[in-house]
């Protein structure tokens, strides 16, 4: 007979090898974190989920065929020093809140099938990600144990909480933003203090990531004299662009468009193989400072002025494969550089994906108003696609880059793209 569990409340584990289901009126991600006696985790190899499905001892499911995404725990395979195990789980929609759909967790034998455990949380606000049940090791035997805490701030908050250091968090600049700049922003006259931790995304980087360079990137050649590089703007409508060109948002001598998405797709080259590419967008200051970055675990900044579209996994259909809304008047006066960067989490070289480009809409009427098309890739994993600049006037530019680095994430993304400002 299985037992039903209050928060707090904890049952033996009859079964070496446990499977904890997560279901709830809507699709759920569920997650597994391997701590040890201090609470947390010994590297981001310890956070398991459904693009990191298996971890020492630790497995996910995902949904399908009529069952619900799932962490299996064996116990007997846990490395020495790990003692708990804690299962957590977010809507699959990151817009979503658990706000009228308590999730109910079902604790079963993984070789028999057999319920042991069952616990369903008190009714819900606004969190977006809940700490589930634990697994833990008590007095040499193996237990279970109902939670039901939840998070306002995503499961960013929770892998924080247990170690996983993840890179959302906005830099604070040090001394007043020197006024915006057309191109090349000056450079502080002292470079900012390193981090005194390696922020890593938890959801990819599998051993942990190395600090960032104490010392800024090296300053940009300077831009060419107004007088000297002919204006492109939007006034005959539609620009192509090509590397290194630029087009300023602006139409018949004023600032054309307050709202703009850029978009940005891609397709696998060939055999069917998913590509999973990340689209981000990083907000710098005029000293070339990262303020935020909006990306897949982090959608919206700057309250709304960034919003991110949200994560694809594959690069499949036709169209658009992510897209970044961007509201210029909303952005804070500090931001005068956005930096549009792809990287491949399933971590295939773009030599592997065919068809990239990125394209300027009005994002009120679709309109397309620029685009960049990729004409050739590099064996690499990040490309720096283009960079929208707030110039002296207020008015915005934006350039076409396609310059392509060795970065895997976001983060590591920041330095060439300060680089390129």
């Amino acid at each position: 007979m299985s037992t039903v569990l209050t928060p707090g409340g904890n049952a033996p584990l009859s079964a070496a090898r446990v499977t904890v289901e997560v279901t709830a009126p809507k699709t759920l991600d569920v997650s597994g974190l391997l701590l040890t006696d201090a609470g947390k985790v010994r590297s981001d190899a310890d956070f398991v989920f459904f693009n990191a499905p298996h971890g020492p001892g630790v497995s996910h499911r995902p949904a399908g065929a009529g069952v619900p995404d799932a962490i299996t725990v064996d116990t007997r395979a846990l490395p020495p020093g790990i003692t708990k195990v804690v299962v957590t789980a977010s809507p699959a929609d990151q817009e979503s809140t658990f706000a009228g759909m308590e999730p109910t967790a079902t604790v079963r034998d993984a070789d028999t099938g057999q319920v042991l455990v069952s616990f369903t949380p008190p009714p819900l606000g606004r969190e977006t990600a809940l700490i589930v049940v634990e697994v833990y090791l008590r007095n040499g035997a193996w237990k279970v144990r109902a939670v039901g805490q939840g998070y306002a701030n995503g499961l960013a908050g929770i892998a924080t909480d247990f170690g996983v250091t993840v890179d959302d968090t906005p830099v604070t600049p040090t001394a007043p933003a020197a006024p915006a700049v057309s191109v090349a922003p000056p450079m502080p006259t002292a470079p900012p203090p390193a981090p005194t931790t390696s922020p890593v995304d938890p959801r990819i980087a599998r051993t942990t990531a190395p600090p960032m360079p104490a010392t800024p990137p090296p300053a940009a050649p300077p831009a060419p004299a107004a007088a000297t590089r002919p204006k492109v703007t939007l006034d005959k409508g539609r620009v192509n662009l090509v590397k290194g060109s630029s087009v300023s948002l602006v139409k018949n001598g004023r600032p054309f468009l307050s709202s703009v998405r850029m978009a940005l797709g891609w397709e696998p080259a060939g055999r069917g193989r998913s590509v999973d590419l990340d689209a981000s967008c990083i907000a710098f200051d005029a000293r070339r400072r990262k303020l935020e970055t909006a990306w897949f675990m982090k959608l919206t900044v700057f309250n709304g002025a960034i919003a991110h579209s949200g994560d694809n996994l594959t690069g499949a259909g036709t169209g658009d494969d992510e897209s970044i809304t961007v509201h210029l008047e909303g952005l804070p006066a500090e931001v005068t550089g956005l930096v549009f960067v792809v990287n491949s989490f399933s971590g295939q070289r773009f030599t592997e994906v065919q068809n990239a480009y990125c394209r300027l809409l009005d994002a009120g009427s679709g309109q397309e108003l620029a685009r960049f098309d990729l004409t050739h890739s590099e064996p690499r994993t990040g490309v720096v696609m283009c960079k929208l600049v707030r110039q002296n006037t207020g008015e915005w530019e934006m350039t076409a880059l396609g310059e392509y680095v060795d970065a895997k994430t976001a983060r590591a993304m920041i330095e060439p793209s300060a680089a390129l400002l």
